[in-house]
């Protein structure tokens, strides 16, 4: 649960980046989404650790068939709370020699959020140029992580790219960015 305060701060950051950034979502009314914020303290407090962790959480769509707003991390560069991991905990309990502090999936659930599907992270590409300096841990599809790989993508030569990487590697630079449906 995050205090009175906090949750005044959180809420009048994402107002100013809401209208900051229309062309994220068109045809969205920052007074439903409020409303839908201020009956779900569980899912201002999911927002709250997004924004500290330096993802800049804004809405980007509005699913009218499940009722649902969709918040993703908007920051122009993978969140730099939450880099220097590893995919996931099975990839970082492998690792012998350098760990890092600990993995992308695990601090999303805890976060009470989820990672980016690649699918999601095109999606996200067409409201800006993310991740043109970082890479950003992507969903991985079973087959392949148990093969022992995880996926990333990144943003270079006006392109979107996706690629895979052990998933036990961590970079200074690759982080993670997440979901949050409201």
């Amino acid at each position: 649960m995050i205090s009175a305060e906090q949750k005044e701060e959180l809420l009048k950051k994402l107002r100013q980046r809401f209208g900051a950034n229309m062309h994220r979502h068109k045809d969205i009314h920052w007074e439903d989404v409020v409303q839908r914020l201020i009956n779900r303290p569980d899912k201002l407090w999911s927002l709250w650790q997004m924004e500290q962790t330096g993802g800049e959480p804004d809405v980007v769509e509005y699913d009218a068939q499940h009722e649902v707003y969709l918040f993703m991390d908007c920051s122009a560069e993978s969140p730099t709370g939450r880099r220097s991991l590893c995919y996931d905990r099975q990839a970082w309990e492998v690792r012998k020699a350098n760990k890092p502090t600990g993995n992308a999936i695990d601090m999303a659930a805890d976060m009470g959020i989820e990672i980016l599907t690649e699918q999601e992270y095109r999606y996200l590409q067409q409201f800006g140029n993310f991740d043109s300096k970082t890479s950003s841990w992507l969903k991985t599809p079973d087959n392949i992580r148990k093969l022992g790989g995880a996926l990333f993508g990144d943003r270079r030569y006006d392109t979107v790219f996706i690629y895979h990487n052990g998933a036990e590697s961590y970079y200074a630079a690759r982080g993670f960015r997440g979901k949050l449906e409201v």
